[in-house]
């Protein structure tokens, strides 16, 4: 449910159509724009596949974005918000995706006091299978975040041109050891354009 709800702020809310380029808006943001489709009605359904689930269970969450905020941000049915600004795609505490789209590509988000995210696009390119289709072309971001001494929280999200995330994971790291939280795969979507 954690990734979920970090799908969920990752998901915004739109207007009756396809938003406008922002003023300004460049190649880099139009890029950015296209890995998130952002308008209202458009919607992501993702079916849960992660490890601790009992065997035979794998619920399925739908996110639908509801509106166009007077301040840009679109709202979505987990209470998420998200607008395209300059060249990175942000909910209000974050910056969650930033152009140029290629590997290596790294940005600080300070969400807090003392709360610090890592942003890197660890891949681009990529080809990536999920019960929705085969996509290509695609993004992968990670999110790290110190959970104490020897912890972290890692949060990847793969998108997809033209439709969105397509994969959403979370894995907890400590004392070196990784271990796969939370696995997310696109179901379904509709996507306006």
């Amino acid at each position: 449910m954690r990734l979920l709800a970090l799908l969920a702020a990752a998901l915004a809310a739109g207007c009756g159509h396809v938003a406008p380029p922002p003023a300004g808006a460049t190649s880099d943001s139009a890029a950015v724009a296209d890995l998130f489709p952002l308008a209202v009605g458009n919607e992501w359904t993702w079916v849960d596949r992660s490890p601790a689930l009992p065997q035979g269970r794998a619920p399925e969450r739908t996110v639908r974005i509801l509106a166009l905020g007077a301040d840009g941000y679109y709202r979505d049915s987990d209470r998420g918000e998200l607008r395209i600004e300059g060249s990175c795609l942000r909910d209000r505490a974050r910056r969650l995706l930033c152009a140029p789209l290629e590997a290596g590509r790294s940005w600080v988000s300070v969400t807090g006091v003392s709360s610090t995210e890592r942003y890197e696009i660890v891949a681009a390119g990529e080809k990536v299978e999920t019960p929705a289709g085969r996509f290509t072309g695609c993004v992968r971001v990670r999110a790290l975040q110190r959970a104490g001494p020897e912890a972290e929280n890692v949060l990847e999200l793969t998108y997809a041109p033209g439709v969105g995330p397509v994969r959403i994971e979370t894995f907890a790291v400590v004392g070196g050891k990784t271990s796969l939280q939370v696995r997310a795969e696109l179901k379904s979507y509709v996507v306006k354009r």
